[in-house]
Parts: C-alpha cells; structure tokens; sequence
C-alpha cells in the first residue's frame, strides 16, 4: 500500500549554460541564448514527490511539514536569488542544466531522507519544458 506525497515549490536563480572546454563559437552553437555571458534567470518551480508505505501510527508517509522544511533548508537556501553557477558549490564544474540541477536537487535530497521512502524530483524550467528524475 504505498503512497506519494507532493511539495511544490519554487526559486528564481540565474545560470549561464557554458562549456569551458569549448570555443565560444560551440558554446553559442549548443547553448545560444542560454550561454549568455552575463547569465539569465529563469523561475523554477520544483515539485518532490515522496513514496512509501503510510507509518502505522501516524498515517504519514512523510509530514508534509516535514517535507517542506527539508525542501528550504536543503535546496531553496542554497538556490533561490542565487546564480547558480557562481554562489553554488554544486555547479562551480558542472554545467547547470535543468537535468543537472534536478540531479543534485535529487542528491541533496536523498541523503535527509529515510531510505525505505522513494524521491522522484520534477523541475520546470519554463512553464513547458521540464525534467524529471529519476525517469521513469
């Protein structure tokens, strides 16, 4: 009998989508507007959902309090009005796409949470283009 809970969530954050290995003549072929060097931001909205077995006691899978508090403590400190790849440590050398920042979202998230629940992160960059991780 096991249940998904959902938080959304949302941040603003700057990025720049950049490949220092590259030419910039690459770099504006692959990421075009997105290589911007003076950045660009985008208004992420982030929903984690959380999988598991209702406790016996409480009826939670995980209180949605809970949840909540992780998600700002953990992720939206770290990544609201922030640049990404400037005020980060998680993106000083990893380019911060949206499938690179949901990746990280997942890790950081993972490790505060118990390990018999499932995490599944969607991150929408725009209101159409979005990822998720992992994929089903």
């Amino acid at each position: 009998m096991r249940v998904a809970v959902y938080r959304e969530e949302h941040f603003n954050a700057a990025h720049r989508l950049y490949n220092p290995a590259w030419s910039d003549e690459k770099n504006d072929s692959v990421f075009g507007k997105c290589n911007n060097p003076n950045f660009h931001g985008h208004n992420y909205r982030l929903i984690v959902r959380v999988t598991g077995e209702p406790d016996p006691e409480t009826g939670y899978v995980i209180e949605f309090k809970t949840l909540s508090d992780l998600i700002k403590e953990h992720v939206l400190r770290h990544f609201d009005h922030k640049n990404l790849n400037l005020d980060t440590p998680w993106f000083r050398n990893l380019n911060p796409t949206a499938e690179n920042i949901a990746i990280v979202i997942w890790n950081i998230l993972r490790k505060q949470l118990d390990n018999r629940l499932d995490l599944t992160v969607r991150l929408y960059e725009t209101e159409r283009n979005f990822v998720e991780y992992p994929a089903a």
